[in-house]
């Protein structure tokens, strides 16, 4: 009987779930949507039934007496409070929810050091601060933390991924002792493990509602972006991989820490190893307000993409760049616009392939490793005229991403807990 894993990626829009056997095959996979529940999806108990409808249709279709491990990630600087039972005691805070009042900013501001991740009104320790003084709070849990601990029945535990906007210094591995100078109550936070270790085994009303057997591990998970990373396959220093969704996001796996706040930039850990990028607000969102997609489709058909327009574009929808280039007042740079159509999409393709080579160039200027190869993900990565832009601009190896599913990358850390725990 082959041994099997599950990942769950609680995203923006719902839960998805993938079990991936010993050598990275994928069983099974399954996807919920939020709104499918007519709840309010700022909701825990939203998230929890997508999850939990996520799980049970994966496990329908796979043999579950073959399941192993669990692991789980969620949306980073998602934070909630709850009392000594799991229980949330009030809405949780998003990911891109600002902390608005002055004190809890000036605190952080003071006593933070430059290079932490927890600088920022959408930071994890700016929320945990406003809800530290809740009645009968017990804890404060990132959204994958919590998740999981409705699996293991543990509200005290979190990844060195998830923590990471809350402050942690991963690092020297601890809660720094300059969180309690911003009059944080450092009891509230969780104990931080690697991803990829054992927080425990399936709680019995876990195990009983899932049919599964109690002697499954649950396994620390981390943030959607580093599950996405894990997804692709990437693992070696210089590695790279490119999102080219809505806006255009690299990351590349480093021998060291990357910190470049006004830049954006810090550095999660992956075992001992570091995975550091930049987000531009150039990317799809920009096409998108030139041409539907359809028109992208049929114009990307006809781009040569071996020559050059000789156009020289920033694509931006508006003023405001925060990677490669830190300007919030740079300008939008889409002109001339040349009579064919065809070429204004070329160049734009151009100037977003600019931007990404850039990007990575000013990540080594930083200290992260040169680029040796790129994997793709996100809509962008199916066109393959930009690809071929792209590859001529960065001039190194295109590899295959194994996954796009975040929830791919968490089963991969489910496998390393349970080759830990012996379960493979």
């Amino acid at each position: 009987m082959m041994p099997l894993v599950i990942g769950i990626d609680m995203g923006t829009s719902g839960a998805r779930a993938v079990a991936m056997r010993p050598d990275f095959s994928i069983a099974g996979q399954s996807a919920v949507r939020l709104d499918r529940f007519g709840q309010d999806p700022r909701a825990p108990s939203a998230w929890w039934r997508a999850a939990q409808a996520a799980l049970t249709e994966l496990l329908w279709g796979i043999d579950r007496a073959s399941v192993r491990a669990i692991a789980v990630d969620g949306t980073s600087g998602t934070l909630l409070p709850v009392d000594a039972t799991g229980q949330p005691l009030a809405e949780p805070l998003m990911y891109n929810d600002k902390v608005a009042e002055g004190d809890i900013l000036a605190a952080i501001a003071r006593d933070a050091p430059d290079a932490s991740a927890a600088h920022g009104a959408t930071s994890g320790l700016a929320k945990a601060l406003r809800f530290q003084h809740l009645p009968d709070i017990a804890a404060v849990l990132h959204q994958a933390d919590w998740i999981a601990g409705n699996l293991s029945g543990r509200f005290d535990v979190s990844d060195e991924n998830n923590a990471l906007k809350t402050g942690y210094d991963v690092g020297a591995r601890r809660w720094p002792d300059w969180i309690a100078a911003t009059g944080m109550r450092m009891d509230l936070l969780p104990d931080v493990v690697e991803p990829g270790d054992v927080t425990g085994s399936l709680a019995a009303a876990a195990a009983e509602l899932f049919g599964l057997s109690r002697n499954v591990v649950v396994v620390a998970g981390t943030t959607d972006g580093c599950a996405s990373f894990l997804a692709t396959g990437a693992t070696a220093a210089g590695d790279g991989v490119t999102a080219l969704g809505s806006s255009l996001t690299i990351k590349i796996l480093s021998d060291r820490p990357i910190s470049a706040p006004r830049f954006g930039i810090y550095s999660h850990r992956l075992g001992n190893a570091w995975l550091a990028g930049g987000a531009s607000n150039s990317g799809g969102k920009v096409l998108a307000q030139q041409f539907p997609l359809a028109r992208i489709i049929e114009l990307s058909a006809a781009i040569d993409p071996a020559t050059e327009t000789g156009l020289d574009y920033y694509p931006l929808s508006i003023p405001g760049e925060r990677f490669p280039i830190a300007d919030p007042t740079l300008p939008p740079r889409l002109a001339p616009r040349p009579a064919d159509d065809t070429d204004y999409l070329k160049a734009m393709l151009e100037g977003m392939a600019a931007i990404e080579a850039l990007g990575y160039r000013r990540l080594a200027e930083l200290g992260a490793p040169a680029l040796t190869s790129v994997r793709s993900v996100g809509g962008g990565a199916a066109n393959p005229a930009w690809t071929d832009i792209r590859r001529r601009k960065l001039g190194v190896d295109f590899l295959p991403a194994l996954s796009d599913e975040a929830a791919a990358g968490t089963a991969r850390l489910a496998l390393r807990g349970a080759s830990k725990a012996g379960l493979l």
